[in-house]
């Protein structure tokens, strides 16, 4: 299902509150694309377990650990904003280690569901195919892993 929204781009990605206004960056986000959002969107997850799995995917994308589909040859190049905060490799590393934690605190029964449905976007059938569950256990024990991620990641 297409739900495509309005959300305003920061230098932290697409801002999920508000709208964007005036002359600032936007971009159109598809929020019904991903299988936490399509749960979500029908009750099957609350708002809690959603942003919880929104974080562990956030952090997944940060630290850049899907596969790449070709090397890249060209210098990366960024505008210094004359913040002394992180820069992009250390905010790389950083996102890498809170999702190895998160994951950790999941535990390791319940990582593998995690990583398939949040961060590689598989569908819940597919994945309980995949991992040899029955049918329909894998919104329980997804619940399960997210309620872990929540409580990581401070959530309430």
């Amino acid at each position: 299902m297409r739900k495509l929204v309005e959300r305003e781009l920061t230098s932290e990605g697409p801002r999920h509150a508000g709208s964007a206004r005036g002359k600032r960056r936007t971009v159109t986000v598809n929020i019904g694309e991903s299988p936490i959002a399509w749960l979500h969107a029908r009750g099957h997850l609350s708002d809690r377990l959603f942003d919880a799995g929104e974080a562990l995917r956030s952090d997944y994308e940060r630290a850049q650990l899907s596969a790449g589909v070709t090397m890249r040859w060209d210098p990366v190049r960024s505008k210094s904003t004359g913040d002394p905060g992180l820069s992009h490799g250390e905010k790389q590393i950083a996102a890498k280690a809170r999702f190895d934690a998160a994951l950790a605190e999941a535990g390791k029964g319940l990582k593998d569901v995690l990583w398939r449905v949040v961060c590689a976007g598989e569908a819940l059938p597919q994945a309980e195919k995949a991992l040899g569950w029955p049918a329909r256990s894998g919104k329980l024990v997804l619940k399960l892993a997210l309620e872990r991620v929540a409580d990581y990641y401070r959530i309430r």
